[in-house]
């Protein structure tokens, strides 16, 4: 049986290695070592896509991520590659998908719809608005909003890799920097680059709490929708509802805060 270099030395020692060195063949062997991730995340990804979205061109938009993570990943931040990793695989996936245009004009334009009146109510409000003051402005009945936004569920893509930047190029943070567990919430890692953290922290916690959940367990606790609906005890419909919901909502939200900040 052939003797990987991962059974030679931690990888704590390969990344620090690989830091250093830049070896080809280091990054080679983490690229092996990390594909079933890849695999994982398209997996995830590809639940609830339509039928002309292939599995394989998810893997390989997936790749890009991998690449990409092993090319940014500071093993003196103390985060785990594969958490980090994650977040950069599932992005590029949906990034891709976007430059591809697929969702169906249609779809693209009812999502559009939705989130600019969210947008519209809440910075009118000052609050979040219900799902009856958005079916209202829009002008049909609570219940068409509902099967509007399960029509559109699945195509409302935020990306975690989106960047917002803090002053100049070399001072970002993402999106995915600020979705946090609440158990492990840290304030000396919120304390860091503040206000463009705390706006989008702000966000997420205005959030319907069922929607934060949501969103919560399925890009932190990288849970499925099946999971996250068992856990809260309602279909894996109604999970993938509640996350487009909280999609549309957040992506109002940082649209109406970027307004006034940028």
């Amino acid at each position: 049986m052939a003797t990987s270099i991962f059974d030679e030395k931690s990888e704590d020692e390969l990344w620090i290695e690989y830091k250093k060195t830049r070896s080809p063949a280091l990054r080679d062997a983490f690229i092996r070592q990390y594909m079933p991730l890849v695999k994982y995340v398209a997996g995830k990804v590809s639940t609830g896509m339509p039928g002309n979205i292939e599995f394989d061109d998810l893997v390989g938009f997936g790749q890009f991520g991998l690449l990409d993570a092993i090319n940014k990943f500071d093993p003196e931040k103390n985060v785990k590659f594969k958490t980090y990793a994650v977040t950069r695989i599932r992005g590029a996936i949906f990034d891709e998908l976007r430059s591809i245009d697929w969702v169906p004009r249609s779809v693209r334009q009812k999502s559009r719809e939705i989130e600019d009146a969210i947008s519209r109510l809440e910075s009118k409000l000052g609050r979040t608005a219900t799902d009856a003051e958005i079916a209202g402005s829009m002008g049909i009945s609570e219940e068409d909003f509902q099967q509007t936004v399960l029509k559109v569920s699945g195509t409302s893509i935020l990306s975690l890799n989106d960047i917002w930047y803090s002053g100049d190029d070399s001072d970002h943070v993402s999106i995915g920097d600020c979705i946090e567990s609440p158990a492990s919430l840290n304030p000396d890692v919120i304390v860091e680059r503040e206000e463009v953290r705390r706006v989008i922290i702000e966000a997420i916690n205005e959030l319907p709490e069922k929607e934060k959940y949501v969103l919560i367990l399925y890009y932190y606790e990288d849970l499925t929708f099946k999971e996250i609906g068992q856990a809260l005890d309602v279909s894996e419909s109604r999970i993938s509802q509640l996350h487009t919901k909280a999609n549309l909502r957040l992506r109002a939200k940082l649209t109406n805060i970027r307004k006034g900040i940028l």
